[in-house]
């Protein structure tokens, strides 16, 4: 019962240490007793199965009975570029893409965002979007919490988005090729970048940054997709071609 993230530093041989929120969820919210067992991640894909051996205020012990590699991580790499969007909306995609299986999401600052974020604002944001990511993962048996990066400029994700094998960019005035033809061409690759505008869309002088620096403009059907679909709509096509999704 129960699902926990440990850094490698509380790991020390057979004895695992969960600290702060989550020890204190342990006792007060999920009641659970010393002897109970408890599944905890390294967060780089190995699994234990533990049992709780001390439980105090802001730590609990447990001791490791088993360990093995997770399995619930896709062996695509996808980055998801997302062009911030206002309000809630920025929460629900962390939260879905988690689910999805994608590796990094990065904030972008866009021309048309209308979110405008100073260093501070932006540091603040990105902490509060990393604990959702944290708590997707939880949810959903991810053995790696994603890590949602310091909010970028276009010419900062552009660049970032060179580490990737596919440059993908939804934009609604591509008139040739659709996703599917892109997949079907590129049936091998390791990792997959997608960037997202936000409500307002990308400008033209966006785009075309964008194709100079290899991404390929897609379009996603007959309907024009809201901010936050159109990310989800991508991750899961990219799982269920590359037979993440099955």
């Amino acid at each position: 019962m129960g699902r926990f993230f440990v850094l490698p530093h509380q790991i020390d041989g057979d004895t695992i240490r969960i600290e702060g929120g989550d020890a204190q969820h342990i006792g007060k919210v999920l009641r659970l007793n010393v002897g109970d067992e408890i599944t905890i991640c390294d967060g780089a894909g190995n699994d234990y199965q533990a049992k709780i051996s001390r439980i105090e205020k802001n730590e609990v012990q447990s001791q490791i009975i088993s360990r093995c590699k997770a399995d619930t991580e896709p062996k695509l790499r996808v980055v998801l570029y997302q062009g911030i969007p206002k309000a809630a909306k920025m929460d629900f995609v962390i939260q879905k893409a988690v689910e999805l299986g994608v590796a990094e999401i990065v904030p972008v600052m866009t021309k048309r965002s209308v979110v405008k974020l100073d260093a501070k604002g932006a540091k603040g944001k990105v902490e509060r979007w990393n604990k959702i990511a944290a708590e997707a993962s939880k949810q959903c048996n991810r053995a790696v919490i994603p890590k949602v990066a310091p909010v970028m400029n276009l010419k900062e994700a552009l660049s970032h988005m060179q580490q990737v094998d596919l440059k993908l960019i939804p934009y609604e005035a591509e008139d040739k090729t659709g996703l599917r033809d892109v997949l079907e061409q590129y049936a091998q690759v390791e990792s997959v970048g997608v960037l997202i505008g936000p409500e307002g869309g990308f400008d033209q002088m966006e785009v075309e940054m964008a194709r100079e620096a290899g991404l390929l403009p897609v379009r996603l059907g007959k309907r024009i997709l809201r901010t936050e679909t159109a990310p989800l709509a991508v991750i899961a096509a990219l799982m269920y071609a590359y037979g993440e999704i099955n």
